[in-house]
Parts: C-alpha cells; structure tokens; sequence
C-alpha cells in the first residue's frame, strides 16, 4: 500500500477533525454540567432569600410583641383571662348585675300601640292590643270580637306574662320540681 503525500494529508486533516470535534463535544458537555450547577445554584439562592424573609419577618413579629407586651406591663397591665373568671350560665351572668345606682339612665323601653290617634285598636285573644285591619276598598276596620271568656282569658295571659320574670329567676332543683 503505497500511500502518496496528499492522501496522508488529508487523513491527517482528518483525524486533527475527529480530535477537535471530540474536544469541543467534551467542551460543550462540561459547559452543559456548570450551566446546570448554576441554575441550581440560583434557586437555592432564591429559596435562602424567601427564608431570610421569612426570619427576618418572623423576628420583627416577635420582636413587635415583646415590646407589646413591655407596652402592655408599663401602660395597661392587661392579662389574659384565667379559667375562675369563666361564668357557667347565664343565671351566673344575671347574679352579677347591679341596681341601678342614683342618677342612671332609665332602661330602654319598647314603643307600643296603645291609644294611637286615628287608629282603631283592637284586642286579640292573648290581651294584647294590636291595630285593627283597615279594608283597603271600603275603608272599614275590620274588628275583633271579644266576648266575656276571651277576655278573662286574655287577661289571664298577661298577669302570667307579668309573672315570668319572677319564675324565671326562680331556681328549681330537679329534686324539688319531682
């Protein structure tokens, strides 16, 4: 095999080629695994920013209640509520009321229909006086009968309405109601 000097030449140019281009393919490779290490390195430094956030966040907050609660020992002396201040009901709850002292305001009071001008008032079977209904074509009240036995019977209702506030404050025990 009698090799001339161009074909030597041109396996050389050759193999110079195969060389380069496994370099380069090499170069290409490690170029890949630090652009891959680096984009790594990125989000690790994002996710260690949101945590320096997050701390530095959550040491303003407890930071802001100590001195709240510094605040709170200095100026207002409030403490949190113990399990003795707990009521067990609303009997508890009434107990605790005052009468009112000299000088308070009346309660509040309801309005009511009674003896409203120009308006006939009626009383329903419960003793209760309520507005008439007013027919609307011929302008008429349409009234409510009471006869004798209705009323005794309404008045009856309310000497018991009356008397609930007494049997409500009332305490029975299940011993004694037997």
């Amino acid at each position: 095999m009698n090799l001339t000097r161009d074909r030597v030449h041109s396996i050389g140019w050759m193999t110079v080629l195969l060389v380069c281009g496994a370099f380069s393919m090499a170069l290409m490779l490690r170029v890949n695994a630090v652009k891959s290490q680096v984009a790594s390195s990125e989000k690790r430094i994002v996710y260690l920013k949101r945590d320096i956030d997050f701390l530095q966040t959550e040491f303003q907050t407890r930071s802001n209640q100590q001195q709240l609660k510094e605040l709170n020992d200095v100026e207002f002396g409030y403490e949190a509520p113990r399990a003795e201040q707990y009521i067990e009901g609303e009997r508890q709850l009434a107990a605790l009321g005052k009468a009112p002292g000299p000088g308070a305001p009346s309660p509040i009071r309801y309005a009511s229909a009674d003896g409203v001008a120009g308006y006939d008032v009626a009383v329903a079977s419960s003793g209760a006086q309520l507005l008439a209904m007013v027919s609307p074509v011929g302008g008429t009240a349409s009234g409510v009968t009471s006869d004798a036995g209705s009323d005794k019977e309404g008045k009856a209702l309310a000497r018991d309405a009356r008397n609930l506030g007494k049997r409500l404050a009332r305490i029975e025990v299940a011993s004694d109601a037997q």
